[in-house]
């Protein structure tokens, strides 16, 4: 067999301070997991919703660690520090949001009725989930682009908040689901359209840039992100202005959350989560619009 001129192995895939991060993330994903699934237990949608989190992040972590640690990342049609980056970052908002969910739904001080065994494994769990936050925000810290660097697109500013406003839009969108009447006014089916339209986009700019295919497209691929950034702006700033007075003005609404309204199934709650992360990610828009002005794509490292 020819040699290639290189050992098989690369062992700064376990070794650097990226990859002994990785390793912190499987060791503390396994570890919550396992606590759960041992003993603390989980029940409805949202202990479903963590245990996913949880074992999704370790598998692609163990792919991303087995892949960089055998070299055959190279043989995928990927481009790898996009694809690294992204999850990254995904896996930071995502196992941030179940370490707030688990204790929060979970964890009680006393023992009755679930006993102290549980009651411990569970605070056990929630302490690991924080530290799996920890190690997945600090590989997000050693991979960002820094001044002068060339790197992936998905590892500046830019990139990382488009992974950021994705996440957000899910957030509308699961309270939008929630009993938000939405469907009451075309105002609000119009802001619908918005956060829909702006979703699917952002999915778009990331797929490409992950799968390394923005030179193959016949339009410039840098410039038509910039010019779609800046609609999200004006988009995400309509419906910034016309979601609150259709849900919260007299008129259409109410101002004030109903007395009767049940907890959980309010759709005034739903209503109210929807403006605030609407204009979380009109925010998010105008940061990453900001920043597309100093950025460079590199799609193939």
């Amino acid at each position: 067999m020819e040699s290639t001129g290189g050992p098989y192995l690369n062992a700064a895939a376990v070794t650097s301070p990226v990859g002994i991060a990785r390793l912190l993330q499987m060791t503390f994903g396994c570890a919550t997991f396992s606590l759960v699934a041992h003993q603390g237990g989980f029940s409805a949608a949202y202990g479903t919703f963590c245990m996913f989190v949880w074992t999704f992040c370790f598998a692609v972590t163990v792919f991303i660690v087995a892949c960089e640690f055998t070299r055959l990342h190279s043989c995928l049609s990927l481009s790898w520090g996009n694809f690294t980056a992204a999850f990254a970052m995904l896996a930071t908002l995502m196992s941030v949001t179940a370490a707030v969910i688990y204790p929060l739904y979970f964890v009680q001080a006393g023992c009755y009725p679930i006993g102290c065994q549980v009651r411990d494994f569970r605070i056990a769990a929630s302490v690991f989930a924080g530290l799996l936050f920890l190690a997945y925000a600090a590989e997000v810290f050693l991979t960002r682009a820094k001044p002068g660097q060339v790197t992936s697109y998905m590892a500046t500013v830019s990139g990382l908040l488009k992974i950021v406003q994705a996440f957000v839009a899910c957030i509308i969108f699961g309270a939008l689901v929630n009993d938000s009447q939405y469907g009451k006014y075309v105002a609000t089916q119009w802001c619908v359209a918005v956060y829909s339209f702006c979703f699917v986009v952002t999915v778009v700019v990331v797929a490409f840039s992950v799968t390394g295919k923005t030179a193959l497209l016949w339009f410039p691929f840098e410039r038509s992100v910039v010019i779609y950034t800046f609609g999200a702006v004006l988009l995400y700033a309509s419906a910034a202005v016309i979601w609150p007075v259709f849900c919260f003005d007299s008129k259409y609404g109410s101002p004030r959350r109903p007395g009767l309204c049940a907890k959980g199934k309010c759709p005034w709650d739903s209503q109210l989560v929807i403006a605030i992360f609407t204009y979380v990610n009109l925010l998010l828009y105008v940061l990453d619009l900001a920043y597309s002005q100093r950025i460079r794509f590199v799609s193939h490292i």
